[in-house]
């Protein structure tokens, strides 16, 4: 017997194939076309045996249709991507961490909607009970029995708004692996573990790929928990199929550009199926002509969703396109210091810190439409203020500092451990309201070499209040002089609408900076 297993992963809500920077985009990825190859691919691996269909999370946000869903529609609200899934046939779903990012009702209705189980082993209440749907399930396949265990990243309390997981605790999921697998592993044929989470070590070496803080354990989970037939892992965006330690991994990428698929062989002994070999692959959608089911569903709501993108906000005197991330990075850019004047008339803050999340925005042309503004700012980050020392400040910006990097030429790039395995743009802060200089030719640690408020030098024991994004205030970034008990306000409206409202308070503005802050080598 074959088994087949067919894993979707972080498609982010970004279901037709367009990135919506413009109308009538066909782009290779989209749940659409997934949707069409799966189809293909299930009819297929039928020939051979049973099919598995895990849907591994980090599907309800992260694209203008998801926005627009949560945010801007009666009635329907997640229903409309929740229907989508539904269509798919999915044997299993598990939580990812940006599933909580709306908040817990709207998750919730999204559980609730669902037709196939959630697994949650790792996510508690505070009592040790599990918080969501059951830990694992064992699907019966043509007399073979799969076990699932489904876990999430543990790492959510240091991104996520804390009142969206009140209530809540993250086990560590090598943890909770060491605990239920041998528990599947007596119940089923064939143990899969699909963890919304990735591999915190190179996966030749296991030398280390990033701080090792918990928030990526696949690694360490194969190389601790025995009994694991098949690893279907997400969270970093990566495309990888390969084994570790023997057993098959998948991992396919993000926006439904890829199928991850596991086959397993089969024989039967002494009454009981074992694992014979294996296969990992990824099967590329961005081919495949969008499904016309999912296309008929969601039709109404993107002609609303195009024509609410095109609706202009602001003007633009002067020039607020990005044509080169890095050197907007390196030099303030009108867009950036915009951002954080947003930031700083929301909150009151005199000080404020902000990134650039990717190498794909532009910026703002001439005329601005929410189009502009939700393809540049595509996380829906609330506000919140925190007061820090001025050793805390210092502190974050040596932090800010290491994102950066001489090369063999001395020319400033982003630091390569941040851009591989995964690119971390939106972790290097630049600042505004204080000026600054950080010099990457001095040690790590000694970078900060000028530190100025209001004209005067800031003191490590000067106290600060200074507005950023809720994932940065909580410590997310790996920033642990910040956190949660620092925060003394929080403006609960998520940063594009805050864009929006200012651009309607100030309908032109000016593409300026002040050049604040200098990076030196």
């Amino acid at each position: 017997m074959r088994l087949t297993i067919l894993e979707t992963s972080d498609m982010h809500g970004y279901i037709m194939p367009t990135n919506y920077t413009e109308r009538d985009m066909n782009e290779d990825f989209g749940t659409a076309k997934l949707a069409t190859k799966l189809i293909a691919e299930r009819e297929d691996a039928a020939k051979y045996g049973p099919i598995l269909q895990i849907e591994n999370g980090d599907f309800i946000q992260g694209s203008p249709l998801a926005y627009y869903a949560a945010k801007q529609v009666d009635g329907k609200g997640v229903q409309n991507l929740t229907d989508v899934v539904n269509s798919m046939n999915y044997d299993l779903g598990i939580l990812g961490n940006h599933e909580f990012n709306y908040g817990s009702k709207y998750l919730d209705s999204a559980i609730a909607a669902y037709n196939h189980p959630i697994l949650a082993a790792n996510i508690l209440d505070e009592d040790g009970n599990l918080y969501y749907g059951k830990a694992y399930d064992i699907f019966e396949k043509d007399g073979l029995k799969v076990g699932v265990l489904g876990l999430t990243t543990q790492y959510i309390p240091h991104w996520e708004n804390p009142e969206h997981i009140k209530g809540m605790v993250f086990a560590s999921c090598l943890e909770t692996a060491k605990k239920y697998v041998p528990i599947i592993r007596q119940e089923a044929d064939v143990v899969v573990v699909s963890y919304h989470g990735g591999f915190e070590r190179d996966l030749v070496t296991g030398e280390p790929t990033e701080l090792l803080t918990g928030e990526n354990e696949g690694y360490q989970i194969l190389e601790e928990v025995e009994g694991i037939d098949a690893f279907v892992t997400g969270h970093q965006h990566r495309e990888i199929a390969t084994k570790i330690n023997g057993v098959p991994v998948i991992q396919p990428g993000y926006r439904a550009a890829n199928i991850g698929k596991i086959q397993l062989e089969l024989d039967q002994v002494d009454g009981k199926y074992q694992v014979t070999s294996s296969n990992a692959e990824l099967v590329p959608t961005g081919d495949a002509v969008p499904d016309e089911e999912i296309q008929s569903q969601l039709n109404d709501l993107n002609i609303e969703l195009e024509a609410w993108l095109d609706n202009p906000m602001g003007k633009v005197e002067g020039d607020m396109t990005i044509t080169n991330p890095m050197a907007a990075r390196l030099k303030e850019h009108p867009y950036i210091e915009f951002v954080n004047k947003v930031q700083m008339d929301a909150t009151g803050a005199k000080i404020s810190g902000t990134s650039l999340f990717n190498n794909d925005g532009k910026g703002f042309g001439s005329t601005i439409t929410m189009r502009d503004i939700i393809t540049n700012y595509i996380y829906p980050n609330t506000l919140a203020v925190l007061k820090v020392s001025g050793k805390d400040l210092r502190d974050a910006l040596e932090r800010t500092a290491n994102y950066l990097a001489l090369d063999e030429n001395g020319e400033i790039i982003f630091n390569p451990e941040f851009v591989d395995p995964k690119p971390q743009y939106y972790n290097y802060d630049m600042y505004q309201g204080i000026n600054y200089t950080l010099d990457l030719s001095k040690p790590v640690g000694e970078r900060v070499t000028r530190l100025k408020f209001e004209g005067k030098d800031i003191e490590d024991t000067d106290e600060l209040e200074i507005a950023v994004n809720q994932y940065r205030a909580v410590g997310g970034g790996n920033y642990e002089m910040f956190s949660a008990d620092k925060i003394v306000k929080e403006v609960q409206i998520d940063m594009m609408e805050l864009i929006a409202d200012y651009l309607q308070k100030n309908p032109l503005i000016e593409a300026s900076v002040d050049d604040n802050f200098e990076i030196l080598k």
